[in-house]
C-alpha cells in the first residue's frame, strides 16, 4: 500500500512541475493550422444575422466582434473583406432562449440559463465549396437576485464566448 502511494504522489509532484513549468515559459497551445486547408490564408465574417426575435440589444454585434476578435487572437486565418477573402463564415444567430435550470423549494427559481444557437456556413471561396454547415450551441447561468439585468448582460456575454470559441475550433481544427 505504501508503495502505490508514494507512487501517486510522485506522480502529482511531475504533473504539477510540467504545468508549472509550462505556465512559467509562457506556452500556450493554439490550433493554429490544425486543419485548415494550406490554399486558405483570408477569411471574411460578415455580420451576423439576428433571427433570435430575442429583442436582445447588440446581441448581433457582440456576437460578430466576439468571433472577429478570437480569430484575430488565433491568428490562423487572417480577417479580410468579403471581396478579398480565400474563405467566408456566414453565422445566422436562430435563438436566444432563457430558461430555470435550478428550481428550489416553493418553485422559486434561482439559476437561470441563457442558451444561443447559431447557424454558421463556412464557405471555401478558392475552390468554390462549402466546407461545413453546422448549428452550435452554447450557454451561460445566472443566479435570478440582486441586479437581474446585469446578470443576464454577464450570461449572455459568457454564452457568445463560448459558443464563438466553438466557431473558431470548428473552422481551424474540423471539430
Amino acid at each position: 500500500m505504501k508503495f502505490n502511494k508514494f507512487i501517486l504522489l510522485k506522480l502529482l509532484a511531475l504533473t504539477i512541475s510540467f504545468f508549472l513549468l509550462l505556465t512559467a515559459a509562457g506556452c500556450s497551445y493554439s490550433f493554429t493550422g490544425a486543419s485548415v486547408p494550406p490554399h486558405l490564408h483570408t477569411i471574411a465574417i460578415p455580420n451576423a444575422v439576428d433571427r433570435s426575435g430575442s429583442g436582445q440589444p447588440n446581441l448581433r454585434d457582440d456576437f460578430t466582434n466576439e468571433l472577429i476578435n478570437k480569430f484575430i487572437n488565433d491568428n490562423s486565418l487572417q480577417i479580410a473583406n468579403s471581396t478579398k477573402a480565400d474563405a467566408i463564415l456566414n453565422c445566422t444567430i436562430t435563438s436566444l432562449v432563457d430558461a430555470p435550470t435550478v428550481i428550489a423549494g416553493g418553485e422559486d427559481v434561482t439559476t437561470r440559463r441563457v442558451t444561443i444557437k447559431v447557424h454558421a456556413v463556412y464557405k471555401d471561396l478558392v475552390k468554390k465549396k462549402k466546407i461545413f454547415d453546422r448549428t452550435f450551441s452554447n450557454y451561460g447561468d445566472y443566479k435570478n437576485e440582486g441586479d437581474i439585468t446585469t446578470a443576464r448582460d454577464n450570461a449572455i456575454k459568457e454564452a457568445i464566448d463560448k459558443i464563438t470559441e466553438d466557431i473558431l475550433l470548428g473552422v481551424v481544427s474540423n471539430w
